[in-house]
């Protein structure tokens, strides 16, 4: 056994910088370390440069911050005297030699935490008006800047006793022991110690031989110094939440894809040589993609990596030599540890390979635990809620995993990895505060698989932890960047074939008692063997059940949708030209005037100059006659198609409207002058009245708060729908801030603010076949993008340019020219994509900050392997699936489906020989009308059936296609009667076709009066008679009873008789002769031919 200890020799200064601070000591297997210990020294040599430099820059003591923990430090030592410091009158601190081993002090830490280095081998005691510091020369020559700045602000002197090389120190040991006692007795003087850190080197084996020595009272304050470390200000809180940034992006950018290429590859790796590749990751942050100075972390920890059966959740574990175990039912516990500035962070998470029930049940249930102990880690509540609340969520949702629980949920952490007295365990009652960080740490050890003999994953264990920040509303989980859903941890790498060979099959017992043996011509069906169109069918009924169940509760509770609704009517209240006479502008002459500043129009009528508001006239039109030209107004008037809201007529009832009026006049150049003027005032005020109202339904947004740092930030964007206005368009930037997008051009009217809260969708399509590379955000809300009112808004840049050849002859396939510009689009194409991938990398993670975390926000990108083509709207268009929409964002208008809205799925004219056929989309709000996608190429067919499959939608197939109006209608009239007819099972044409037939059977014989039902067999049998013969057999068959006994002479008497009424008896008597031959060579043709016109068409 070797105890790790790790603090660092800076070359800079040339004395030791420890990066760790804290009570635990973490024992290790002893493991040769070489390659990582050379690692660490090159990457030491590349951050400070050779240790010999003359010109290093001398490190310096923030002496504004060791004046304001010095006061906190006393505060406490005062305040809580006797609670938490012993009661003790001076405190001892003092510091061992350096280590090239990793350990946690809490002398260490104290200097850490009061000068921002750790001083080795440095004792320090603190009096009451004094701080006594024994060192070197050299750590004298650092410290000697804190006599002053701590005389003027803490009241304190600072005295430091400088150590020969070769000297002990014994004089001045003696000499800080004697201000101590003070002339005392030195029984009655009580001076804290840390008791639980070992002696070690000779400064401090002979500070403790003498202070043993000394005979004064000794008291251990490690108490008092977990209270001074407990609470951080914001610069601690920034250093903890930047290595938890580190930790979690090592994990997530680093460690996870690592893990799947080498699962995915099955290729051989072991814990230790994971652990010591992650060491590296951490040490080294480029390699996780992440911005942070490498002299400025550390590791807090080797990372732990565990697999294969063997589980120790203990915050001591290692990682051993075993290889990594990704198996089926294999589990994966990394846990990963940074400190930054000294202040620690720690993320773990578990992955699940192939989890059987068992293993997800439980996971499941520990996320929900886990969440649940953070969101009770609120300021003013004890400690003990966090063990309390996971355990609530165990007892109601997994009570058998309570006793499999970890004793405690985690810890403080800071400057220690584990601080003390702020364990989350069931007894501790601190009381948490703001300001306070925790490593949230639960897990569940020794479960047992459901169905696993293997020792490798019979035995399993799961962990979860998270680095937690407490501030004033909600904790804030400062590794929620990497992920701990169940579905970003749980990997399925089986084939459908394989999960169903695993499916057990029914034995089919022979008739000797013994098993049937397969013989060699055996069918599919026979070995109980499913094709992928029965597991379908299977999976489509069991939903059909689900789907009838779910649209009864909503009907008997009455969710059936509000519609889409009209729109608000408009209303303008009293249309009002002038308010006074006076306002009415004075004309010497009679004519039609058009007030553009009071949107009137003055008409003489009587010799008085009448005003009437635009709004009021409905039509004008002009016409010539002659040489005069006439101008007819026509007016709104109630009664005449125009809303009564819109005028006065309710509030003045007797009020008499004029509806037209005409005049004429022999000016015809005025006269087109003022109908012209009359059209554009109308125009411009009934644009502006429907710009008002449609401004007056938008939802009151939030006020967009901009980014103080620099935003997230993409150029040269067009947008659609595009800005109204004249001029030349521009492109704009897209900017990501604190709750909202905005999108900006040159031109200062041209903005349009999009806030998070508003969004239902984002999607992020790049270019792959089409020509643009786009952003879309479909909206809960209305907003306006100029004067266009919509729900959906987007951002795109073309990825190449359309170039027309004027030559007109065609190219050689290897024209240099033609390649170079190949290679230049195909260039400008992964640039743009790129930069699009970076800015929605950039905005998920901002989107994943505790704050956004309800609104459940992340960029879809479509699947184009699963589109197909179809015509939702009046064009042709390509629509893809995405993971929770169905959409198409390249031509206008945008098809954007939200597939939890969707009902069911109606596939129509699906048949044999169809080339396409038709999907129809009912919503669950059945007051919204149907949306129907035509003209589908019927190749696409079955790819859409897997994909509805997959995604649990509800679909029918039908031979023709249905009117939905009245069908919905009628279940929203009698939604009872619908489910009890069966719910949307009329739709299933398999039913219906199983109904036919039973009912066919069940009534053999009955012969519909006015319909010919063919079998399928006839139909089969009569490709090969001819048309004549097939109609002699209906046709006798229809008349058998009518004509039954009747002889040929009587049928050409009766035919002959007809033809006599119809007045045909004047044909000649060869004619007559020549039809009746001809009738006898073809087989009595012309009767059947006579009465087929009378015979109703056989129905197919």
């Amino acid at each position: 056994m070797r105890l790790f200890v790790r603090s660092k020799w800076n070359h800079k200064t040339k004395g030791f910088l420890s990066l760790a601070a804290a009570v635990k000591v973490r024992f290790c297997s002893h493991r040769p370390r070489s390659s990582i210990q050379q690692y660490r020294s090159a990457m030491a040599d590349s951050r400070n440069g050779d240790a010999k430099g003359s010109g290093a820059r001398r490190y310096e003591i923030n002496l504004e911050t060791f004046g304001k923990r010095v006061k906190l430090l006393y505060a406490s030592w005062k305040d809580s005297k006797e609670e938490h410091w012993g009661g003790a009158d001076a405190l001892a601190i003092v510091t061992p030699p350096p280590s090239e081993d990793l350990r946690y002090l809490k002398s260490s830490a104290l200097h850490t935490w009061l000068l921002g280095y750790e001083f080795p081998e440095t004792i320090m005691v603190f009096l009451q008006e004094q701080i006594h510091i024994l060192c070197s020369q050299k750590k004298a020559t650092l410290l000697e800047e804190l006599q002053k700045s701590s005389k003027k602000q803490c009241g304190l002197d600072v005295i430091i006793h400088a150590k020969a090389r070769d000297d002990d120190g014994r004089g001045p040991m003696q000499s800080i022991l004697g201000e101590v006692a003070a002339g005392k007795k030195p029984a009655s003087v009580a001076v804290g110690w840390l008791s639980k850190e070992v002696a070690e080197g000779a400064l401090m084996e002979k500070w403790a031989e003498l202070l043993n020595d000394s005979g004064f009272n000794l008291v251990d304050v490690s108490a008092g110094m977990s209270d001074v470390f407990a609470v951080k200000d914001e610069s601690e809180i920034q250093n903890i939440r930047k290595a938890a940034f580190l930790c979690a992006s090592v994990l997530k950018n680093y460690v996870v894809p690592k893990l799947e290429v080498v699962i995915d590859e099955e290729k051989k790796i072991t814990h230790a040589e994971l652990m010591d590749d992650t060491e590296k990751a951490v040490i080294d942050p480029s390699k996780a993609k992440v911005k942070l100075k490498p002299d400025n972390v550390d590791i807090c920890y080797p990372p732990v990596f565990q697999s294969g059966g063997v589980f120790d959740l203990r915050p001591s574990a290692i990682s051993n030599d075993d290889p990594l175990y990704y198996d089926a039912l294999g589990v994966i516990i990394c846990a990963i540890g940074a400190r930054y500035n000294s202040y620690c962070a720690n993320v773990a998470r578990t992955y699940l390979i192939d989890a059987d029930p068992v293993q997800s049940k439980a996971y499941k249930v520990l996320q929900k635990a886990h969440e649940a102990a953070i969101s009770a880690l609120k300021p003013g509540s004890p400690a003990s809620s966090a063990y309390k609340a996971a355990v609530d969520v165990f007892e109601r949702e997994g009570q058998e995993f309570l006793p499999h629980m970890t004793k405690t949920t985690g810890t403080g952490i800071g400057i220690e990895f584990r601080e003390s007295g702020l364990s989350l365990n069931s007894k501790n009652d601190r009381i948490v505060k703001v300001g306070m960080a925790f490593n949230v740490s639960l897990g569940l050890q020794n479960l047992q698989a459901q169905n696993s003999q293997d020792p490798k994953t019979k035995n399993f264990s799961l962990l979860v932890a998270d680095t937690v920040v407490i501030r004033d509303k909600a904790p804030e989980s400062a590794t929620s960047s990497c992920s701990k859903a169940f579905a970003d941890i749980a990997y399925s790498f089986k084939d459908e074939e394989e999960e169903e060979q695993e499916k057990p099959k029914p034995k089919v017992p022979s008739s000797n008692g013994a098993e049937a043996q397969y013989l060699k011509a055996t069918l599919r069906s026979d070995n109980q063997e499913m094709t992928k169109e029965e597991v379908r069918r299977q999976h489509q009924a069991e939903l059909a059940r689900q789907k009838n169940e779910e649209t009864a509760r909503r009907l008997a509770s009455g969710g059936l949708g509000q519609g889409d609704g009209q729109g608000v009517v408009r209303t303008t209240g009293d249309l009002v030209a002038y308010r006074n006479v006076d306002d009415i502008p004075f004309s010497k002459e009679l004519m039609i005037q058009v007030d553009q500043k009071n949107e009137s129009i003055l008409l003489p009528v009587y010799g008085l100059m009448v005003p009437f508001h635009i709004a009021t006239v409905k039509s004008v039109t002009s016409q010539q006659d002659g040489g005069h030209s006439f101008i007819r107004i026509i007016f709104n008037v109630p009664g005449a198609g125009y809303s009564a809201t819109d005028l006065a007529s309710q509030k003045f009832p007797g009020a008499i409207y004029l509806k037209e009026i005409s005049f004429r006049s022999s000016d015809v150049r005025h006269t087109n002058q003022v109908v012209q003027l009359i059209k554009t005032l109308r125009r411009q005020v009934a644009q502006r009245e429907s710009e008002k109202a449609e401004r007056a339904t938008l939802v009151t947004q939030e006020k967009l708060q901009l980014m103080k740092a620099k935003p997230i930030r993409l150029s040269d964007l067009w947008i659609r729908p595009v800005f109204g206005g004249k001029g030349r368009k521009l492109s704009g930037t897209l900017e990501a801030h604190t709750n909202g997008f905005r999108y900006a051009t040159m031109k200062p009217d041209e903005r349009v603010d999009i806030m998070y809260r508003n969004i239902k969708h984002a999607f992020f399509q790049p270019a792959e076949k089409e020509m643009i590379t786009l952003l879309h955000f479909h909206l809960h809300n209305f907003i306006m993008v100029g004067n266009k009112k919509t729900k959906d808004v987007q951002f795109f840049v073309e990825v190449m340019d359309v170039v027309q050849t004027l030559g007109g002859g065609r190219r050689s396939t290897y024209d240099p020219d033609e390649i170079e510009e190949e290679q230049q689009e195909r260039d400008r194409k992964n640039k743009i994509n790129s930069e699009f991938n970076m800015f929605v990398k950039r905005v998920s993670e901002l989107w994943e900050q505790p704050q956004f975390k309800d609104l459940d926000l992340e960029f879809d990108v479509p699947f184009r392997e699963l589109g197909f083509h179809g015509v939702p709207h009046k064009a042709s268009a390509f629509i893809v699936p995405t993971v929770n929409c169905l959409v198409e964002l390249i031509e206008q208008p945008f098809l954007i489906i939200t597939l939890n809205d969707i009902e069911i799925v109606n596939l129509e004219r699906v048949g044999l020989g169809q080339k396409a056929f038709d999907m129809t989309i009912v919503f669950k709000d059945f007051k919204r009308d149907v949306l129907r996608i035509d003209a589908i190429p019927s190749t696409s067919l079955d790819g859409i059936k897997e994909w509805m499959n997959s995604m649990n939608l509800k679909y029918y197939e039908s031979r023709m296609n249905l009117n939905w109006r009245p069908i919905l209608k009628t279940i929203l009239d009698d939604p009872e009667k619908f489910i009890e007819d069966g719910g949307w099972e009329f739709l299933n044409m398999e039913v219906s076709d199983s109904d036919s037939e039973n009912s066919e059977e069940s009534d053999e014989g009955y012969q519909p009066s006015d319909v010919d039902v063919v079998s399928e067999s006839e139909e089969e049998n009569s490709d090969d008679e001819s048309v004549v013969e097939s109609e002699e057999d209906e046709e006798e068959e229809e008349d058998s009873e009518e004509e039954e006994g009747k002889t040929w002479d009587e049928l050409e008497a009766e035919a002959r008789k007809e033809d006599k009424e119809k007045g045909a008896e004047s044909d000649s008597e060869d004619d007559r002769r020549r039809r009746k031959a001809k009738a006898t060579g073809k087989a009595r043709a012309p009767e059947v031919s006579r009465q087929l016109p009378l015979k109703k068409p056989k129905l197919r």
